[in-house]
C-alpha cells in the first residue's frame, strides 16, 4: 500500500504539472479511475519505461556529442577566419606602419659637395692629437691583489685532487679575436678543473678561410712559459693517453657545455667526466665561461690576454715595421696617428642591407651577392624600407667619407695621419676618394708594406687582422665605425695600458646619421655637434664598471678593470715591465721617443 500511495502521488504530480500549463483560475481535471493491475502488469511496465529511459540517455548523450563536435568545428570556422582577418589587417598594418614610420637615404656624398669650400677654407686650429683627450682618473688598486693568491688557491676547491684531474681540449673558432676569447677562457677552465691544457686547436671557418694554427699566429713557448705556475700547458696530449684513442682526437669523449656557464656547472657537471676519463674534448667553445667567475680565475683571464698571447715572431717583426713607418710619417703630429678600424668590405655591406650611392646597379650586385652568401636569408621583399630604417637606427656601415666628415668636424686637421685598418673595401678606389681628399697622409698595411713583406701573409685573414690590430694598438686615437669584436678586444687592451682609458671614439651613429641627412646644416653648426660627440666618447672612454663580487655583466675583454689593474701593479711592484709583451720598443715610441729602426 505505501508502494501504491507513491505511485499515484509520483502520478498526480506529473498530470498537474501538464494541467498547470493552461489558464491558471481553472481547476485540475479529476484524475481517471485507477485499474487493479497484477504485480506481473506493473514489473513490464516497470521494465519498459528502464528500456526507454535508456533509450533516452543514449539519444541524450548522442545529442550532446553532435553538439560539442559542432561547437568545436564552429570554433575552429572562427579561428581561421579570425587568423585569417588578422594577417590581412596586419600586412595592411604594416603597409601603414612603413609609410609612416621615418626612413633615412643615404645623402652623405651631397652634403660634402654643399659643405666642402667650408671645409677646405676653414682656418680654425687643428686639433692636436696630444690634447685630445681631457679626461684623466687615478687609478684605485684592487686591495688585495689576487696574483700572488691565485696559484695557491688553483686547484684547491674542495672535493679536488692535488694533482691534475686530467687532460682539457678546446676548440677556438671564429676570426682573431673570437679565437683570442675562446683561449682566455680556455685557460680560465683549465684553472677551474685543475686540468692540464692542450694548445687549443683553431677550427677552419667558412667565412674567414684562415687554415693557420696556433703557433701561426701567437708564439707557443711564450705562451707556456707565461702561464706556468698558474696552469699547465702541453702542446699535444701524451702518447700512451691519445693512443687509447687511437690516435684520433676526435674519439676523446665530446662534451657539450651551455653558453656561459658559470664556475658551478663545470664543477658540478664537467669535472666528474675528467676525473673519470682522464680527458675530455669541448666544442663549440665561444662564449661557454660566465663573466662572473671568483677572482683568482679572472686573473687568469688578464694574464693570457695581457701576458701569454704574444704574436708569433713574423707577425711581431712586421707589425713593429708598421708601427715606425707610422710614426715616421706623423712628424708633423709629433709622431702620433689616427687609427680607424672601417667595416665597409662588400660581404658587410651585402650583410647589413644597406643602401648607399650606387643606384640600381648596386641593388642588383648586392643581391647577388647574399644569395651567394647567405642562399634564403634574405627574402624580405622591402629592402629599401629595412635600408632606410637600419641607416635612420645606426645599424648601417659607415663609409669612408662618412668618416672624413666626422673627423674633420670633430677637429682633425688635414695633416693628421690615418692608419685604415680593414679588408678589401668595397668599390675601393670610389668609395675612398673622398677620405683622401680629407685626409691626404692615409695609410694601409698595403701602402707601408712592401709586396715581399706582405706576401707570406696573404690568405691568411687572422694574420693580417694582427698587423691591423698592433698598429691600431699603439695609436693616439682608435675610431669603431661599427662594433666587432676586433673594437672590443682592441679598446680594452688599450684600457689596460693607457691608466685606464681607451683613448676611442664612438661615434653615435644615429646622431651621425640624422646631421648627414639635414641638407641645410652650416658646417659651424655641424662641427659643434661633432665637438659634442668626441667629449661624450673622451667622457665614456675613462668608465671603469662597478664590479662587485660575483656581479660583472661587462665583458672583461672590453672592461679588463678593476681585476686587470691589480696585474699592472704587480708586475710594477716586481720591477717587471710587460707594459705590453707584443712590442716592448714601439710601445716606447708612441710615447715619444726615438722610433725603432727597421
Amino acid at each position: 500500500m505505501a508502494i501504491n500511495t507513491i505511485m499515484k502521488n509520483k502520478t498526480y504530480n506529473v498530470v498537474s504539472s501538464e494541467g498547470s500549463g493552461g489558464d491558471g483560475n481553472s481547476s485540475s481535471p479529476p484524475s481517471s479511475p485507477r485499474r487493479q493491475t497484477s504485480g506481473f502488469s506493473q514489473c513490464r511496465r516497470r521494465l519498459r519505461s528502464k528500456v526507454q529511459l535508456q533509450y533516452f540517455r543514449k539519444d541524450s548523450l548522442a545529442a550532446g556529442i553532435f553538439v560539442r563536435r559542432n561547437i568545436q568545428f564552429l570554433l575552429l570556422l572562427f579561428f581561421l577566419y579570425f587568423s585569417g582577418l588578422m594577417m590581412c589587417v596586419g600586412r595592411f598594418s604594416d603597409f601603414l606602419r612603413h609609410s609612416r614610420e621615418p626612413i633615412a637615404i643615404y645623402k652623405s656624398h651631397v652634403l660634402l659637395e654643399k659643405l666642402w669650400h667650408d671645409i677646405e677654407t676653414d682656418n680654425s686650429t687643428a686639433l692636436e692629437l696630444s690634447s685630445v683627450w681631457q679626461f684623466k682618473r687615478r687609478m684605485k688598486v684592487q686591495k688585495p691583489c689576487p696574483v700572488l693568491a691565485a696559484r695557491r688557491r688553483l686547484g684547491s676547491v674542495e672535493g679536488m685532487s692535488s694533482g691534475p684531474a686530467g687532460y682539457l681540449i678546446v676548440e677556438a673558432n671564429g676570426g682573431l679575436n673570437q679565437q683570442r676569447s675562446a683561449i682566455c677562457n680556455a685557460v680560465a677552465v683549465a684553472g677551474i678543473l685543475n686540468a692540464v691544457l692542450v694548445i687549443p686547436s683553431f677550427g677552419y671557418n667558412s667565412v674567414w678561410k684562415d687554415p693557420s694554427e696556433f703557433r701561426d699566429i701567437y708564439d707557443e713557448d711564450h705562451f707556456i712559459a707565461t702561464l706556468e705556475g698558474y696552469v699547465k700547458v702541453v702542446a699535444e696530449l701524451p702518447d700512451e693517453l691519445i693512443s687509447k684513442y687511437d690516435h684520433n682526437i676526435t674519439n676523446i669523449p665530446h662534451l657539450r657545455v651551455e653558453a656561459w656557464a658559470p664556475a658551478k656547472h663545470y664543477l658540478g657537471e664537467v669535472y666528474p667526466v675528467l676525473q673519470e676519463q682522464g680527458v675530455i674534448r669541448i666544442a663549440p667553445f665561444a662564449n661557454r665561461l660566465a663573466m662572473n667567475v671568483p677572482s683568482h680565475i679572472q686573473l687568469l683571464r688578464c694574464i693570457t690576454n695581457y701576458r701569454a698571447l704574444r704574436f708569433s715572431a713574423p707577425i711581431t717583426t712586421l707589425a713593429q715595421k708598421l708601427v715606425n713607418r707610422m710614426i715616421e710619417r706623423s712628424s708633423m703630429t709629433g709622431g702620433k696617428y689616427v687609427s680607424v678600424h672601417l667595416r665597409f668590405e662588400e660581404d658587410m655591406v651585402a650583410f647589413s642591407s644597406c643602401l648607399y650611392d650606387g643606384g640600381d646597379a648596386e641593388k642588383s650586385e648586392m643581391h647577388s651577392f647574399r644569395e651567394k652568401g647567405w642562399k634564403g636569408k634574405f627574402k624580405r621583399k622591402d629592402l629599401d624600407f629595412v635600408a632606410g630604417r637600419n641607416r635612420i637606427d645606426g645599424k648601417c656601415p659607415l663609409t669612408p667619407l662618412e668618416v672624413g666628415m666626422m673627423l674633420r668636424g670633430m677637429g682633425f686637421g688635414s695633416n693628421t695621419s690615418i692608419y685604415l685598418a680593414s679588408g678589401k673595401i668595397y668599390k675601393g678606389e670610389q668609395h675612398l676618394a673622398p677620405l683622401l681628399k680629407m685626409f691626404p697622409l692615409l695609410y694601409t698595411k698595403e701602402s707601408l708594406a712592401t709586396s715581399d713583406e706582405l706576401a707570406p701573409f696573404q690568405g691568411y685573414s687572422s694574420r693580417l687582422a694582427a698587423l691591423d690590430y698592433t698598429v691600431c694598438l699603439f695609436s693616439e686615437v682608435f675610431v669603431t665605425t661599427h662594433g666587432g669584436n676586433f673594437p672590443h678586444f682592441l679598446m680594452g687592451h688599450r684600457r689596460f695600458l693607457f691608466n685606464g682609458h681607451a683613448k676611442t671614439i664612438r661615434p653615435d651613429k644615429r646622431m651621425l646619421v640624422g646631421l648627414l641627412e639635414n641638407m641645410t646644416i652650416s658646417w659651424k653648426d655641424f662641427k659643434d655637434d661633432m665637438d659634442a660627440m668626441l667629449l661624450e666618447s673622451d667622457r665614456k672612454g675613462m668608465m671603469i664598471p662597478r664590479v662587485r663580487k660575483f656581479n660583472r655583466k661587462n665583458s672583461i675583454y672590453a672592461f679588463p678593470l678593476p681585476e686587470c689593474d691589480c696585474l699592472q701593479s704587480h708586475d710594477s711592484s716586481r720591477g717587471i715591465n710587460h707594459t705590453l709583451d707584443v712590442l716592448d720598443p714601439q710601445l716606447e715610441a708612441t710615447r715619444g721617443r726615438v722610433p725603432v729602426s727597421d
